[in-house]
């Protein structure tokens, strides 16, 4: 039976919001205040509507991740759309498993680690915006590349993919970093892709179709 703990403290407030929100949850609030003010009905309505989703889509919920040896878990929200062996990649020598998960405006997008370890490198790509689920985003849009090694000397490498929609990736790690399994370390806002490389050993548990949860759902184990 798979054990669960927490990776960062519970948050101590009941619909917790990603910090990098609050900008857009403010500015939206106080345009909907300025139309209440002037009367305007029809846009104060909206305005209150538009805050509501801007507060729904940055959510950042708490997370129970699974402990257990060689766990790797899902550092996205969203549907998998792609998983299958290539022979290339920007991280490993030789051949590796690729699991593609795309995040959809309605998922969470706060970004946790898939296992714990050392970040080894961070490296940003610019690039182009195209919609996240074609299989050209990968190496094409504007990503966000890092490379991890588990203490057993696994490498793992993950990258965050702007989408049609989004136009900012967050990361909050830097290289030398020593993170936990789950651990929040980036998101990436409305829409995007995240790839996940692994050792080509891993026994793959998850299947194309696939609904995961960043932090809980297990993609595979080596």
């Amino acid at each position: 039976m798979t054990q669960f703990n927490w990776s960062d403290p519970p948050s101590q407030i009941a619909f917790p919001v990603a910090k990098a929100g609050y900008p857009f949850i403010f500015a939206s609030a106080f345009a909907t205040a300025v139309f209440a003010l002037l009367g305007v009905g029809f846009l104060a309505v909206l305005g209150l509507f538009t805050t509501g989703f801007i507060c729904y889509f940055f959510r950042d919920p708490d997370r129970l991740v699974p402990t257990g040896e060689g766990l790797v878990v899902s550092p996205a929200d969203g549907k998998v759309i792609n998983v299958e062996p290539v022979d290339q990649t920007p991280f490993f020598e030789g051949g590796c498993i690729r699991i593609s998960v795309f995040m959809s405006i309605f998922n969470v997008h706060v970004n946790r680690v898939p296992h714990e370890g050392t970040i080894r490198q961070v490296t940003y790509h610019p690039g182009k915006f195209f919609s996240a689920n074609l299989d050209k985003a990968s190496t094409d849009n504007e990503h966000n590349a890092l490379l991890l090694e588990s203490p057993a000397g696994k490498q793992v490498g993950f990258v965050q993919i702007a989408g049609l929609i989004a136009r900012r990736i967050i990361c909050a790690v830097q290289p030398g970093d020593v993170l936990k399994r789950g651990h929040r370390f980036g998101m990436i806002c409305f829409g995007s892709r995240l790839d996940i490389y692994l050792p080509p050993e891993t026994d793959v548990r998850v299947t194309v179709g696939d609904k995961v949860q960043a932090g809980s759902s297990i993609l595979g184990k080596w």
